[in-house]
């Protein structure tokens, strides 16, 4: 049987062993964006989910903070911005009493010159000298109270003593929250380290703690408890697609907008399967390059039986951000091991300048490696590196399927022909 995997635009085709029962081969095609953005953003502004509009939850003489996300997310706060703001002015919040904070969790700090390209040059002008990029160091970070399962929440000082903060942020599939997008913005966006190290560290094994989950999801719902002691009572949240342009905006209340754009961004991404495959074959197409790759063989972890085989084929030409991650795969601890490391702060050094999510990921991929066999297409990376992370390296997907097939004759197969846009879990 013949089958296909998108890689960097084209198509690859490799066939299968005749045993082999495929399950799933869904592809998932490019959702265009509308044809006017600003207009969509309109749309919801005037059509809050749960909420008053801006003009009618902003008051005169409010101090307003503005957060928007960093350079990881295509999130067009450009857009946005200008929009949000007029809306304040007509409420009485004039500009000279409105900042914006760029919530970028634990990730690299950002100048100003780096934020311009993001708020644009309307909101960048508009915002002189109030334009400030959070810090989860800062001695300044303010405790302002705990969650209901006790993580201390800590948090930029200007969003936590601010009247009224407004989010625009974007929504999509989330390995760990469920969906981006929501009070992510605040938790982890502007808290502390401490926070969120604690918070993340806690419940990134728990196993309801995955994506297209979100009620009993703990570390959603804490993230949902730390944004609500914070003052973000208004969010914007953006579905796009993989050549950054919005599909779709959804604005109000934090957790009742969040709720439809996730069901949205689920109805565009959801595979169903009938069962656990033996073999997940996936491609990392459309999110092909550094960490990004990551996220489809995460997602395969996702719908795969313990000890079977996931097949992940991703380029990996700009592999350099996943050095550290490689070299740490290559230690001898356990998963187990090294989470506990991390519970008690015992961060390796050439980890410490990265970001919590990123370090995270030693323990997801030590895992993987553990849980089922897993065997890497790739170019960017040389066998060694890729045995280095305690998987099989493989030059072709045909040659990686014929190995799978000399030790699992018969099998069922799912296939991701674009795996890093896609959502797969059982009915």
């Amino acid at each position: 049987m013949e089958a296909y995997i998108n890689y960097e635009g084209a198509k690859k085709t490799f066939s299968l062993p005749r045993e082999w029962r495929v399950i799933s081969q869904t592809d998932k095609p490019t959702v265009p964006g509308v044809s006017d953005p600003v207009q969509e953003i309109r749309r919801a502004l005037d059509n809050p989910i749960g909420s008053p509009r801006i003009e009618e939850i902003a008051r005169p003489g409010m101090e307003v903070v503005l957060l928007f996300d960093d350079l990881q997310r295509p999130t067009p706060a450009y857009l946005a911005l200008p929009e949000i703001m007029n809306r304040l002015n007509r409420a009485g919040v004039p500009d000279e009493r409105i900042s914006a904070v760029c919530a970028l969790g634990t990730h690299a700090f950002l100048t100003l010159e780096q934020m311009k390209p993001k708020v644009g040059e309307e909101a960048f002008s508009r915002l002189k000298g109030r334009l400030f990029c959070h810090d989860p160091r800062a001695t300044d970070n303010i405790i302002i109270g705990k969650t209901h399962r006790g993580i201390l929440v800590e948090m930029n000082k200007r969003v936590a003593l601010a009247d009224l903060a407004i989010g625009v942020g974007e929504c999509m599939p989330h390995p760990i929250a469920g969906f981006g997008g929501g009070y992510k913005l605040i938790m982890p966006g502007v808290c502390s380290y401490r926070t969120v190290a604690d918070h993340h560290f806690s419940w990134m094994r728990h196993r309801e703690s995955r994506v297209n989950l979100m009620d009993g999801n703990f570390f959603y719902e804490e993230i949902v408890d730390a944004g609500r002691l914070s003052r973000m009572k208004f969010k914007l949240d953006l579905i796009m697609n993989d050549r950054k342009e919005i599909i779709r905006a959804f604005a109000g209340e934090t957790v009742a907008q969040h709720k439809k754009a996730s069901e949205f961004a689920a109805s565009l991404y959801f595979v169903p399967l009938p069962k656990l495959a033996d073999v997940t074959i996936t491609s990392a197409f459309p999110l092909e390059y550094g960490v990004q790759a990551t996220k489809a063989l995460t997602m395969a972890g996702f719908c795969t039986r313990a000890g079977g085989a996931i097949i992940w084929i991703a380029p990996e030409k700009q592999a350099g951000s996943m050095m550290p991650l490689i070299k740490e795969m290559g230690s001898k601890e356990t998963a187990t091991d090294f989470h506990r490391r991390l519970i008690a702060g015992n961060v390796p050094d050439h980890l410490r300048s990265f970001g919590i999510s990123y370090i995270m990921q030693v323990v997801y991929f030590k895992e993987l490696a553990e849980k089922f066999q897993v065997f890497h297409v790739t170019e960017g990376l040389t066998p060694e590196q890729v045995k280095m992370m305690n998987f099989t390296y493989a030059p072709t997907v045909q040659e990686s399927v014929e190995k799978v097939a000399g030790e699992m004759p018969q099998a069922d197969v799912a296939i991701f022909p674009s795996g890093g846009n896609i959502i797969p879990g059982l009915p």
